[in-house]
């Protein structure tokens, strides 16, 4: 095959004798030649000149393989051979331009036929070949781009599948970098927030100012941190709507090598649905707390007001009622709840073990501290902590809490240095702290620092009209715990239950449906199923709606007589404490009978 085209031995490589040394050898140019055309013949690009009419008169192996043409079939065809017809007048004005502007053209892209019929697209860049005499054809760089360009089509249509969709979602739906800029977010962000996604993505959430309280940018932060949010509650206090409510959801955004480069936000509108609650003035559920009856529902209310307030909450109930859930509704509905909540047991340490536990110490501050501990205030920062069976703590400790509470910081024990507290408190007791503040065992001023708002949890007694709803939702989570398919509670038992004083309210109920589901071998919960002190009660035929506990010494004598004067059993059948019991026996000068 004759070797033609840009690549052919030029006249410049003719022998010329060197002044210093006119014995040189002539250059090999046919080896030259071989040379060039064996680099050409190594790029993946293909590479073709044409003359001016556009006829091939040299390409490398590259142009070959993208047209499945040989060598010699190409170097007879024109550009009209191979080019879609579609495109060739398109082709044309491009290379016309070239050759009228001698600007090479870039990034040309159009359709080719190969020699089997498949189309393929290819880029092309156009250059003028020029010599002395002027320009003579034209020099291409072709690659192809048909797979490229698939993909890019391919991802196009996500792309507009994915506009479509988020477009379509009436949450929002957003995305920020670690340094918490907005990266993306869709149309839901103006009708929620108030914000033009084209204004503000791009921008610091910081620096943005929206018309609410932005209590979602603690939620956010945390989440940053490294602290998942599922479905936090934040009142949002916007200037329009000032009852909005919204839920946040967030999720961590990976690179292709699996690091943390932002967040994935989505935040739903709840306000609708709070506010149809509320006329319903009826809700069956606040995160984990399960009632519907009246009193349930002024908790509820009362729970979604101090949800973002840095206010101290003081929970009072009988044990088992659930002081502990409401807490951490409480702490899981404001925008704290990405953070931790700690719960100290203030009965079951000492005094001196209560004070390094709530405050931590330093190495050697005491016999047996053999290095610095972080306390749960510290742990609680950011968060919230609980103090459960606040009544129990001594009043040395009562004293250093106060003091927490009034001047926001603490000192760990065996140190000085003041450490600011960034930490929401919520006490619990089922004690009277009023009658111990009256006896002189709570100090009167805690009392009210803690008490800045007292939410009393009610017996299960004063919401019997619940226990139906507590019964199902028990029975599901055993089903799944037991692997048992049990329908439910027989009428009797449920009338039982309807009648029954649960002096372990709540949590009573709850044991005594597990107790039930370990015995159960049927679909139905019956009253052999029950444990022994509410199968006892059933025997006695008591009805609570008719009258409070031993409220004569006939009630008394009866319960005792029953139980053989044994005062445990007693009090079990009374629904009352065993304390309780005593009482109302010293009262009524009840003593067991001498054989």
């Amino acid at each position: 095959m004759t070797y033609t085209g840009g690549y052919s031995p030029s006249k410049t490589f003719e022998n010329v004798p060197s002044p210093k040394n006119r014995s040189l050898k002539k250059p090999d140019l046919n080896a030259s030649a071989e040379r060039d055309r064996t680099i050409i013949d190594a790029i993946e690009d293909g590479y073709i000149e044409t003359n001016l009419q556009g006829k091939i008169v040299f390409c490398n192996d590259s142009f070959c393989r993208i047209l499945r043409y040989s060598m010699e079939e190409l170097l007879v065809m024109g550009y009209k051979d191979y080019v879609a017809e579609s495109m060739q007048d398109a082709v044309y004005k491009v290379y016309n331009e070239v050759y009228r502007s001698g600007i090479p053209h870039k990034g040309f892209f159009y359709e080719i036929v190969r020699k089997d019929g498949a189309r393929r697209v290819i880029e092309n860049s156009i250059s003028l070949i020029r010599d002395a005499r002027g320009r003579t054809g034209f020099r291409c760089i072709v690659r192809d781009i048909t797979d490229r360009k698939r993909i890019e089509e391919d991802l196009e249509r996500h792309r507009r599948r994915l506009q479509a969709i988020f477009g379509s979602v009436k949450d929002i739906i957003m995305t920020v970098d670690s340094n918490m800029v907005l990266i993306e977010a869709n149309n839901s962000l103006e009708s929620i927030c108030g914000l033009s996604p084209q204004e503000v993505i791009g921008r610091p959430l910081a620096e943005i100012k929206p018309k609410c309280s932005r209590n979602c940018l603690e939620v956010i932060k945390n989440a940053l941190g490294g602290a998942m949010v599922q479905e936090c509650l934040i009142k949002c206090n916007h200037c329009r709507r000032p009852q909005q409510s919204v839920i946040i959801t967030s999720s961590q955004l990976m690179n292709r090598d699996e690091n943390f480069v932002g967040l994935v936000l989505v935040i739903r509108d709840i306000t609708r649905l709070s506010n149809l609650e509320k006329e319903l003035g009826e809700r069956h559920k606040f995160h984990h707390i399960i009632g519907k009856s009246g009193k349930m529902q002024e908790i509820y209310g009362i729970l979604d007001d101090l949800a973002n307030l840095e206010t101290t909450v003081l929970i009072t109930g009988e044990s088992g009622t659930g002081k502990s859930m409401v807490a951490k509704a409480l702490h899981y509905s404001g925008y704290r709840a990405s953070k931790p909540i700690v719960t100290v047991n203030c009965s079951a340490l000492p005094e001196n073990l209560l004070e390094s536990e709530l405050f931590g110490h330093v190495r050697g501050s005491f016999t047996g501290a053999i290095k610095d501990t972080q306390g749960r205030f510290q742990t609680a920062q950011g968060g919230t902590i609980l103090l459960d069976e606040i009544g129990d703590i001594s009043p040395r400790i009562q004293l250093k809490l106060l003091r927490v509470l009034q001047d926001k910081e603490f000192e760990r024990v065996g140190e000085s240095i003041p450490i600011k507290m960034d930490t929401r408190v919520i006490a619990c007791t089922n004690k009277d702290l009023k009658e111990k503040v009256r006896l002189g065992e709570f100090r009167e001023d805690l009392y009210y620092r803690l008490k800045v708002l007292e939410l009393r949890m009610p017996p299960l007694r004063e919401r019997m009209e619940d226990i139906p709803l507590l019964s199902e939702h028990f029975c599901s989570n055993f089903n799944k715990s037991f692997q048992k398919n049990i329908s439910g509670l027989s009428d009797d038992v449920m009338h039982v239950f309807m009648n029954y004083r649960w002096p372990g309210n709540v949590r009573e109920l709850s044991h005594s449906i597990e107790h039930a589901f370990v015995l159960c071998h049927g679909r139905i919960i019956t009253m052999d199923n029950m444990p022994l002190e509410i199968r006892e009660s059933a025997s006695m035929g008591r009805d609570v709606r008719d009258k409070s506990p031993a409220e004569d010494s006939e009630d008394l004598l009866t319960a005792l007589n029953k139980a053989g004067w044994n005062k445990a059993k007693a009090a079990r059948l009374l629904g009352i404490d065993r304390s309780t019991l005593y009482r109302k026996m010293r009262k009524y000068r009840l003593a067991a009978p001498v054989d």
